[in-house]
């Protein structure tokens, strides 16, 4: 299997955001092509590693990338949210999630997550039972309005939807950017940019699988935990930035309330970023990917029994 030509997104950020690290394990939520696996063994040379990914391919790739680490570094297949729970005994330290579709799908063609694939598929686990052209060819054009709107944030939801509905089945993801971009003017990105989000979400669950991630950590929790995710787009950071607020707060009391009644310590831990850390004009002209990309840093003092 040869190189990956892969920059991790944020990769410094990240290091810095959990330094230091001692003794004990980190988790690697969405290991894809192991950049920032190879970062953080590097940099923090007590640490072990367990990287998870859906992806069987991603899975081999890491076991070749990262054979010369031995036994510091494990792997398991498998969706984030299922995988964590089973880690509870685990001396962790930190837990990295990368989010949304990785280099490594998005640079193969069979994929079809990128405009000019061949086929028209976007799962990132593909046992999944739905691909993007089940979303595509057999949603109601009233739900892909609804998708297109709600995780692509596209303005022209309707007219996109009706299009589409029109000139359906499509059985490649370059059909169906280019039907777009026949019909819709080209600004700064692809006209169908939010639309393949939308479906992508929708295929993979996407939002679902952050929920899940963050009830995982919760139960996870002990002194000492740190917590890096980078986001993508405004969805899912908004989903971050919420949760980890909430997990901030000393007082849970209801807004209602005329004076705290719970004591005013009920705080998880503390943010490690008021603001999310984003990428600098150098990196993102290096890799234009990082754009968009968001980290967001939380650290618990306490476990998940509030001790």
């Amino acid at each position: 299997m040869s190189s990956a030509p892969h920059i991790p997104v944020l990769k410094e950020p990240v290091l810095a955001l959990f330094e230091p690290l001692g003794e004990g394990v980190v988790v690697d939520c969405t290991a894809g092509y192991g950049g920032h696996a190879r970062a953080l063994l590097e940099r923090f040379s007590q640490i072990r590693y367990i990287g998870i990914d859906q992806d069987p391919v991603a899975i081999a790739y890491c076991q070749e990338h990262l054979a010369d680490f031995g036994d510091r570094v494990q792997l398991r297949r498998g969706a984030f949210s299922e995988v964590l729970p089973t880690l509870l005994r685990e001396p962790l330290v930190a837990v990295l999630a990368d989010l949304g579709v990785s280099s490594l799908q998005l640079d193969d063609a069979d994929r079809g997550f990128g405009f000019d694939s061949p086929v028209l598929d976007m799962r990132m686990d593909s046992h999944r039972p739905k691909s993007a052209a089940d979303v595509i060819n057999h949603y109601s054009e009233a739900e892909l309005a609804h998708i297109f709107g709600l995780y692509g944030e596209e303005p022209q939801a309707k007219k996109m939807a009706a299009l589409i509905a029109r000139h359906r089945p499509f059985f490649s993801a370059k059909a169906l950017s280019g039907l777009v971009e026949a019909h819709f003017k080209r600004g700064r990105i692809h006209p169908a940019t939010r639309i393949f989000q939308a479906v992508r979400i929708e295929v993979n669950d996407e939002l679902g699988e952050i929920e899940r991630l963050l009830d995982a950590l919760e139960k996870l929790a002990r002194p000492g935990l740190k917590v890096g995710v980078i986001a993508f787009h405004s969805l899912e950071d908004r989903l971050i930035k919420d949760r980890f607020r909430l997990w901030a707060q000393r007082c849970i009391c209801p807004p209602q309330s005329w004076r705290c009644e719970c004591g005013g310590d009920r705080a998880k831990g503390k943010l490690l970023t008021k603001k999310p850390l984003v990428a600098t004009d150098q990196e993102i002209a290096q890799n234009p990917r990082s754009r968009s990309a968001k980290l967001r840093g939380f650290q618990f003092t306490r476990s998940a029994d509030g001790s």
